[in-house]
């Protein structure tokens, strides 16, 4: 793979992103007195479903000068609070910010022609005021073209921008994990091309390796890094460390920069891991997850066992 893609996701509820203080911050939150916290999923108030913040947003015109119960999801354990909105404004306020949605621009890992499922990024989507993992309800992968570049240097990490939209959608995301995105991908949109081996762990060696990436259109390019450094154990999903070597991508890019994620890293002829992360301080080194790391987190829920991908 190594092509960029356009990444719609919805949560499944309301998210928590910070606490805010009514009568123009002269009063405390309700929410924050309720015991809620940045991170927390709102999933219920009153006894009303919560799938959006606008669902919420209903759900609080609703309300009146009593207290009501609000369920929210806490690092994944059911908590159910007790909530009283503040009214003085003439309309009830719980006082917090939330979110619901994201979008940006990704790479796809891999694509498996039997069974539909790809792979994608190489590390969760977090939300980007609390870093949780955000809780998936339901996501689109979008045609996309890479448009422009951010070039990276040290302290500021670079990124490619693109254009897409929601009517070029390619497939869905259905599983939002610390080692990537996966779901079904429409194989008519993707060009043909050679299955290769995946590689274990223990295969990975140090030295000359390649990535595939997107980087200017919608064109996939090959470009040459040096595998410098191979992690043992889980390591939060960075299996390897690599640097870049091509003086192309160097100059393009500066090296990694965001938008990059998931571009397929390929060893020995063999899939071995995507890239995940830029090393801020020096945007020519960054990481790397191991394919067999990413397999894992895909058939935890799926029946994608291959040796090709």
């Amino acid at each position: 793979m190594g092509t960029a893609v356009g990444i719609q996701m919805f949560t499944d509820g309301a998210l928590v992103v910070g606490l805010s203080g009514t009568e123009n911050g002269a009063a405390p939150s309700p929410a924050a007195l309720a015991g809620l916290l940045p991170g927390d999923l709102i999933t219920e108030l009153g006894g009303e479903k919560i799938e959006s913040a606008a669902d919420l947003k209903l759900a609080i015109s609703s309300l009146k000068d009593e207290t009501v119960e609000i369920k929210v999801l806490r690092k994944g354990e059911a908590v159910t609070l007790e909530l009283c909105p503040y009214l003085g404004s003439g309309e009830a306020e719980i006082g917090l910010w939330l979110r619901d949605n994201v979008a940006g621009i990704g790479t796809l890992t891999f694509f498996d022609p039997q069974t539909g499922l790809y792979g994608g990024l190489g590390h969760g989507i977090n939300d980007v005021d609390t870093g949780v993992l955000l809780p998936l309800g339901r996501g689109s992968i979008l045609k996309s073209s890479i448009t422009g570049i951010i070039k990276g240097c040290p302290g500021s990490p670079g990124e490619l921008s693109g254009a897409f939209d929601t009517s070029g959608i390619w497939g869905s995301i259905t599983m939002n994990t610390y080692c990537g995105i996966f779901g079904q991908l429409d194989g008519s949109v993707m060009p043909s091309a050679k299955a290769i081996p995946v590689a274990n762990e223990n295969e990975i060696e140090l030295g000359e390796a390649t990535i595939l990436s997107n980087t200017s259109g919608e064109e996939v390019e090959e470009f040459r890094v040096e595998i410098t450094r191979v992690y043992k154990g889980d390591n939060e999903g960075r299996s390897l460390m690599l640097c870049v070597k091509d003086e192309g991508l160097l100059e393009r890019t500066g090296g990694i920069v965001q938008g990059m994620s998931g571009s397929p890293i390929i060893q020995n002829g063999m899939l071995i891991g995507a890239v995940t992360h830029v090393m801020v301080n020096d945007p020519s080194k960054g990481f790397g997850v191991s394919i067999e790391n990413m397999m894992a987190a895909a058939s935890r829920e799926n029946t994608f066992i291959d040796s090709a991908a």
